[in-house]
């Protein structure tokens, strides 16, 4: 091995090692804010048992309470979905993906991630912008009274649930290249 062939196999080694580290990275904070999320799913559940104990059993009834229940649930689908891309449990229809060797599967995930999911999420956050800015600039509430006054926040999840995707969305894609680039050294 010459000299310039080692330096070339040090440069692609140093390369796949901050690309793993990238990964790594993106996909520990999916996973930390996935399980945080997770969380409020208990709370959610428990908050609702609440509401209609105090609907039904003493004829109490709070615009919040109901508001801060639907808050919840978007925190959960929405920040929850990079932590779901993670682990390879987002909806897709396997009908031939499952029966797809390792390299196979690694092929469908770049292409549909480079095709389908980053023109999505970039897309998406792009139409956002201007929507939550407009909540933030009037600070919105809730039409209903005794609603919560944080739908500017609510509306904010929109372009970081997109951000978080994107992120997870290229994460998964240098890791998926990692798995073809290992099967044609083989």
């Amino acid at each position: 091995m010459n000299k310039e062939q080692r330096k070339t196999m040090i440069n692609n080694s140093v390369s796949a090692l901050m690309l793993d580290k990238l990964v790594c990275v993106a996909e520990t904070i999916s996973h930390h804010v996935g399980r945080l999320v997770a969380w409020l799913t208990l709370i959610m559940m428990l908050l609702t048992c609440l509401i209609v104990l105090l609907r039904y059993g003493f004829d109490i009834s709070s615009v919040a309470m109901q508001e801060s229940v639907l808050y919840m649930h978007a925190l959960v689908f929405m920040l929850g979905a990079a932590y779901t891309l993670k682990d390879d449990e987002h909806v897709r229809v396997d009908v031939f993906y499952r029966g797809f060797s390792p390299t196979k599967k690694a092929w469908v995930n770049v292409i549909g991630g480079v095709l389908f999911l980053l023109p999505f999420t970039f897309y998406t956050a792009y139409l956002s912008v201007n929507y939550v800015a407009a909540s933030w600039r009037v600070l919105e509430t809730s039409a209903d009274p005794g609603g919560l006054p944080f739908v500017y926040l609510l509306k904010t999840l929109i372009p970081i649930m997109m951000v978080s995707l994107i992120i997870q969305g290229l994460a998964d894609i240098l890791k998926n290249i990692g798995v073809i680039r290992a099967e044609k050294r083989t």
